[in-house]
């Protein structure tokens, strides 16, 4: 058994920054939790931090769950083999879940399956969600209508699975061994949260992110690379081949922004054995009470393995 510390909560809390806070106190190590900064050179968007598993895929290339769980149990290990203390620190929920619980074994792309229904969608807006209401409504209730991907993803495995994705996934794959496991969440004020959110686009615009997707697109990477879905980019994007004013992608930026913080911590509250911290993860106080419990969980941690063999 080894000790592992995961930092989680919304994008926008703070987690990076407390996760590097962190670290020189335990002899940390950074593992990344995030579904875009695996990608090459989509840097300001992501707000990357140095932590294993960033920049680790080509931007045209996919990263599944799955692929995720796989890299991070080996740099927990690599990382546990040097006598340092692993910190998972990120926002996308269902890498977290897959590193931690396993996952099912799925249906692979389709892509032949998956151009038919974005057609279908694009001919009728909204018509794949319907379908998957009635094919798998759970799975359904926990995507939002506006989220093509996942209602993408969750319709083409019941298709070719030939049952619902909720009754696929109902076996577990294998769960992460080896490791004691600290959860530390930040849950910042909600109206703290949001208005922070509201100014991160207009810092990444700062920042040079228009002038990056310049950069991405001119080394030949393809406008419908999958980093490209996520928000901020999708907008800086939209902005660069002028589908959008710069007026428009702030404001859709901001919205859609606050959703998926909003659905981040509606995940995340269904994660056991997390203890919350109410604020920001730069906040100087949040950083001494989060200091202050991992020691207290490691010291426990320790105390109990030096008593074991005694015990024995």
């Amino acid at each position: 058994m080894h000790p592992l510390l995961i930092v989680l909560g919304p994008t926008g809390s703070g987690k990076s920054d407390l996760a590097q806070h962190l670290a020189p106190e335990f002899h940390g190590e950074l593992v990344s939790c995030d579904s875009v900064q695996v990608y090459r050179r989509f840097d300001i968007g992501a707000a990357k931090t140095p932590a294993h598993l960033v920049d680790s895929v080509d931007p045209d290339g996919l990263f599944t769950a799955g692929e995720y769980a796989t890299r991070a149990r080996e740099a927990l290990h690599e990382i546990a083999a040097r006598g340092a203390v692993p910190i998972v620190v990120g926002g996308t929920g269902f890498y977290l879940r897959a590193l931690l619980h396993g996952l099912s074994p799925s249906p692979i792309r389709d892509n032949a399956l998956r151009l038919r229904l974005i057609a279908r969608q694009q001919r009728r807006p909204g018509s794949l969600h319907r379908i998957l209401r009635r094919l798998d409504p759970r799975t359904a209730g926990r995507i939002h209508p506006n989220d093509m991907n996942k209602t993408l993803r969750a319709l083409e495995i019941c298709l070719l699975a030939q049952q619902p994705a909720s009754k696929l996934f109902q076996n577990k794959g294998e769960s992460l061994a080896g490791f004691r496991i600290i959860k530390a969440g930040l849950n910042p004020p909600r109206d703290a949260l949001y208005a922070r959110l509201d100014q991160r686009f207009l810092h990444m615009v700062e920042a040079g992110l228009l002038e990056e997707v310049r950069n991405i697109l001119a080394s030949g990477v393809s406008p419908g690379a999958k980093p490209f879905e996520s928000l901020g980019y999708k907008q800086a994007l939209a902005v660069v081949l002028g589908q959008m004013s710069l007026e428009q992608a702030i404001a859709s930026a901001q919205m859609e922004t606050r959703r998926y913080a909003k659905r981040q911590m509606t995940w995340f509250r269904r994660e056991p054995a997390v203890t919350w911290f109410q604020g920001f993860g730069d906040c100087p106080d949040v950083r001494q009470h989060v200091l202050e419990y991992v020691r207290r969980q490691v010291f426990e941690f320790v105390r109990r393995s030096f008593e074991a063999p005694l015990n024995g």
